[in-house]
């Protein structure tokens, strides 16, 4: 782990936003670990270090907007616009699919930035990259806090991560005793 991931784990740990216990994952998935990003997203100052941290990561990529799947891409989809003085969209929930509201559009050609806090498989991301391309916008790369995956997920785009992870899951029927002898819990993103 590089001194970028230590510092940004650090800040995770120090905010309460990395919970350890009996979890289940968006995904459906059951985990002893837990990225609770509202908690770290709770404090602004943590979420600009956060965001200047990540952006480094995103080299010579080239984007005029950014959009986040709503709810947990919003802070920092919006932090990573502020910063990097672009237009900033989110996506969400209408019909149980992620959709475009509130009068939002993106232009053909208009180069867009899809940005999370924590993808474990990449639904949300598929989700938003796939409104981009409806749009005839074109979807420039990913940028997200925390990758679960341990590096695995695929876009099929640039995609960067401050932190790259693999903390196990499990399907329902496979969850370790030591971690469902815990009570399962429902955290939320």
């Amino acid at each position: 782990m590089d001194d970028t991931q230590s510092a940004a784990l650090a800040i995770f740990r120090k905010t309460g936003a990395l919970l350890e216990g009996h979890f289940v994952l968006r995904s459906g998935l059951h985990s002893g670990h837990f990225f609770q990003c509202a908690r770290v997203c709770e404090q602004m100052p943590e979420v600009e270090q956060l965001t200047a941290m990540l952006l480094p990561k995103l080299g010579t990529l080239e984007f005029s907007t950014v959009l986040a799947p709503a709810m947990g891409g919003l802070v920092i989809g919006q932090e990573i616009a502020r910063q990097t003085r672009s237009r900033y969209l989110f996506a969400e929930k209408q019909n149980d699919q992620l959709v475009l509201r509130r009068g939002f559009t993106l232009a053909p050609g208009e180069r867009v930035l899809i940005a999370e806090d924590v993808v474990t498989r990449g639904g949300r991301v598929r989700e938003c990259i796939e409104i981009v391309k409806a749009a005839g916008a074109l979807p420039a790369g990913v940028a997200m806090l925390v990758d679960r995956s341990g590096g695995q997920v695929d876009f099929g785009i640039p995609t960067v991560s401050l932190l790259t992870l693999s903390f196990p899951t499990y399907a329902p029927d496979q969850v370790p005793p030591e971690i469902a002898a815990l009570p399962a819990q429902k955290p939320g993103s």
